[in-house]
């Protein structure tokens, strides 16, 4: 156990209050810094799949989660540039025990954020980490205030993290040629309860109901051979985003025309750390392994290794815990991350003659043998981390 172990954790997104739940859990004081002024949304919608939920039920937030969010029904994959139907993978049928959520990022937020208060986790706000000296404790240097002891140190401090720079010095990611466009839009009472991609030449677009069918979540995916920017703070003109489109089918394109603000950014791959851990700091979720949004297992690794991380210090303590931790979870961060790399070039044929054999292996396979379609995952969504050594 942690009884009485003082630990801080820098940043308020989902991997870090999941972090500091199973850690107070444990008996640890925690004490979480957020940069910005309030713990608000970041981005709209994700997906959070058996193996995240998982988690949350051991934090004890999945009942509240399953009746907040909607689940989805299944996955359907349709022909971008013709609108029909490639392959329906129905999750009720076929994986009927399983739950897959559609999650608006503030709900679980602010789910997560309420829990971390009532196991009385201190979540000060305002406070940017600029810098980070490792030691047998860490020293923090937040602006405004200068230099200050933090002891054990939990970098959930995301892609620009400061905590992993510390650890294993600046890298400059790489570029994938590909830009993502988000959005949410008004629903109009039909959206299908599920995960609908339309795969086109060289882009893709992603949609799911969020809040009760309230509204659509919208992602768009682009090859593009320059950019500068990486982070999904910027503002597009949503015109950009349809003429990107225009070749689409009729429905993903009235989808579209309902958008009046869009953000965009460039989708980068960085090389998972070598060092997640020294002395008393240790990094987690995107501070360690970025990933791209194409298994939609981002915030899903922040929640595994955000428990895996809290136990590994109570088995083995604050010494000993880091270097367990992460021989825990690295090989399988490693593998998600390359499988969401490889469904990337699956989704956007450029070659029309590729393009048509590939949707028919699809649909041939939807009709022989859907449960192995289904079942290529299963090492990602069937692992529970709450009951794994």
């Amino acid at each position: 156990m942690l009884i009485g172990q003082e630990i801080t954790v820098l940043g308020a997104g989902i991997g870090g209050l999941a972090a500091s739940i199973a850690l107070a859990m444990r008996g640890a004081k925690v004490t979480v810094l957020e940069q910005a002024a309030e713990v608000r949304e970041v981005g709209a919608g994700i997906q959070v799949s058996p193996n995240g939920l998982a988690v949350l039920d051991a934090l004890g937030v999945g009942d509240q989660m399953r009746a907040r969010c909607l689940r989805s029904r299944a996955v359907t994959l349709l022909d971008g540039v013709s609108g029909q139907r490639v392959i329906r993978l129905d999750l009720e049928t076929h994986r009927p025990d399983q739950c897959f959520l559609f999650v608006h990022r503030a709900d679980i937020i602010a789910i997560l954020l309420e829990r971390a208060q009532a196991f009385g986790v201190q979540v000060t706000l305002d406070r940017r980490v600029t810098g980070v000296e490792i030691g047998p404790q860490v020293t923090l240097d937040i602006d405004g205030q200068g230099a200050v002891d933090a002891g054990f140190v939990v970098g959930a401090d995301g892609l620009h993290s400061v905590m992993r720079r510390a650890l294993n010095g600046a890298r400059a990611p790489v570029f994938t040629r590909q830009v993502a466009w988000r959005a949410v839009v008004p629903a109009l009472g039909d959206e299908p309860r599920e995960a609908r991609i339309f795969m086109g030449p060289k882009r893709h677009l992603v949609t799911y109901p969020l809040r009760g069918g309230e509204i659509v979540n919208i992602v768009a995916v682009e090859e593009r051979d320059a950019w500068t920017e990486e982070g999904w703070h910027l503002e597009d003109d949503p015109d950009n985003l349809r003429y990107a489109f225009a070749g689409f089918a009729e429905a993903p394109r009235a989808l579209l025309d309902r958008v009046d603000r869009v953000n965009v950014w460039g989708l980068f791959r960085h090389p998972v750390a070598d060092q997640w851990h020294k002395g008393a700091a240790v990094i987690m979720g995107d501070a360690a392994h970025p990933t791209l949004p194409f298994m939609a297992q981002g915030a899903v690794m922040a929640l595994e290794d955000a428990w895996v991380l809290a136990d590994s210090l109570a088995v083995a303590g604050l010494e000993d815990g880091p270097a367990l931790y992460q021989a825990r979870r690295r090989s399988r961060a490693v593998r998600v991350i390359e499988t969401a790399n490889d469904n990337a070039k699956n989704y956007h044929y450029a070659n029309p003659i590729l393009r048509v054999v590939g949707h028919s292996a699809l649909r041939v396979a939807e009709r022989i043998a859907p449960e192995r379609v289904l079942g290529r995952y299963d090492w990602i969504y069937d692992f529970d981390v709450t009951t794994s050594a």
